[in-house]
């Protein structure tokens, strides 16, 4: 089984929490040639009337200046990570039993089947359990996919 994991650099913009308030965004990002592979957008939690936008990846002096303008700036949080891979079944199961044996707890998680491949973003609380996530992910890849690692193999990890 071949799985991959990896941080995304992702941008941030507050947005009017009305029809088009993503898509002026999008539509600038778009135009400067981006190929958005992550967009994620919800409503404010803490300010009525305001959304929140995050997109990635932004690459290159065009969509850069773009995204400045749009009012999209790079975040260091939250903690975004492509996850990527062979599908099996029941190997989002075992990947997120396995990250809970690790003591990991997921701030969110998306993940899509598409033609034998799963992709999917997860956002952790720190950094560090991403990392430790993605270490988790590679020994799954190199065990079998239908087997969770052990507890003593986590707590290794």
């Amino acid at each position: 089984m071949s799985f991959k994991m990896q941080r995304v650099h992702v941008y941030h913009a507050e947005v009017d929490d009305k029809p088009g308030g993503i898509a002026a965004k999008l539509k600038s990002l778009a135009e400067a040639g981006a190929h958005l592979e992550y967009v994620y957008s919800q409503r404010s939690a803490s300010k009525p009337g305001v959304g929140e936008l995050y997109v990635a990846p932004l690459t290159g002096t065009n969509e850069l200046k773009a995204a400045k303008a749009a009012g999209l700036h790079e975040v260091p949080e939250p903690y975004v990570f492509r996850v990527e891979g062979d599908d099996k079944a029941g190997l989002s199961g075992k990947l997120t039993q396995a990250w809970e044996m690790a003591g990991i707890n997921l701030h969110g998680l998306v993940m899509s089947v598409l033609q034998g491949r799963f992709i999917g973003y997860v956002t952790f609380d720190t950094a560090s359990d991403g990392n430790r996530a993605a270490t988790i992910l590679a020994e799954l890849g190199t065990s079998d996919a239908h087997a969770a690692p052990s507890k003593k193999a986590v707590a290794a990890m």
